[in-house]
């Protein structure tokens, strides 16, 4: 049975949300990552753009592995499979510590994104069965710095936060967050204090405080018009692999 869906920039922009070169890119960096593996026994069904473009649709869309199967002409068991075999090697690159660190002026805040696995989620604060994931962006360009693993969503910010590892890579940098975050080191707004209104000077600072750190919520929102962060169905480090990727796809939808 022939797919419907191919490499071309109708379908790829539709299913995706990328531009055709932004798509190129991606696959790029899943060839050079190994995404042909290393050769020997019997051949994928579809070339590997195609799975790179499976992976991505199913990323954007959500739809289930029996729905997806007839797009691309195959089987149930070989879309599991491709998005088994390619998941990791979407993911985002590696973050690190920037040469110009002082200059810069990184954003973090943890999203709440919904699970069946019971394994990596738990009740949380908007009623569903969730887990909590931090992410760093970056200010100027609203590029994704960095995501943690997911910690189950009824996890404090300030506690996920220290357990993520992610402060390793932000020595030096000016971090901002919210309220949340108090005695983590990070720039949070000022607070009130009982029987003490806040000084004008600091209601600017919040203002402009919270004018900043707007944008790692915009950042959230352009991420979860990838559907699998609404509901996801994965299992085990499924979940992961799918922050690493959308952050990876979000950030080449916004390259120029």
């Amino acid at each position: 049975m022939r797919g419907v869906l191919r490499v071309e920039p109708l379908w790829v922009e539709t299913f995706t949300g990328l531009r055709m070169w932004q798509f190129e890119r991606l696959l790029k960096a899943v060839r050079e990552r190994g995404g042909n593996g290393p050769g020997g026994g019997r051949p994928w069904c579809l070339p590997l753009a195609d799975r790179v473009l499976l992976v991505a649709v199913y990323y954007r869309t959500n739809v289930t592995m029996r729905q997806l199967a007839p797009l691309f002409g195959v089987s149930p068991a070989t879309v599991c499979r491709v998005i088994q075999r390619l998941r990791p090697l979407l993911a985002i690159e590696p973050a690190t510590r920037p040469v110009d660190a002082v200059e810069r002026l990184w954003i973090v805040d943890g999203t709440l994104i919904p699970v069946r696995d019971r394994r990596t989620g738990a009740s949380s604060r908007n009623y569903r069965f969730s887990a909590n994931v931090q992410v760093i962006i970056d200010a100027d360009t609203k590029l994704v710095v960095a995501a943690a693993w997911p910690v189950p969503g009824n996890t404090a910010d300030a506690r996920a936060w220290r357990d993520s590892g992610l402060a390793a890579i932000c020595e030096g940098v000016t971090m901002l967050a919210d309220g949340a975050y108090i005695n983590t080191g990070l720039v949070v707004p000022h607070r009130k204090r009982q029987g003490r209104a806040l000084l004008p000077g600091e209601e600017d600072d919040n203002a402009e405080h919270r004018r900043v750190r707007a944008r790692v919520e915009h950042a959230f929102a352009r991420m979860k018009h990838f559907k699998i962060l609404r509901d996801c169905r994965q299992r085990g480090d499924g979940l992961h692999h799918a922050v690493q990727a959308v952050a990876h796809m979000h950030n080449l939808a916004l390259a120029t």
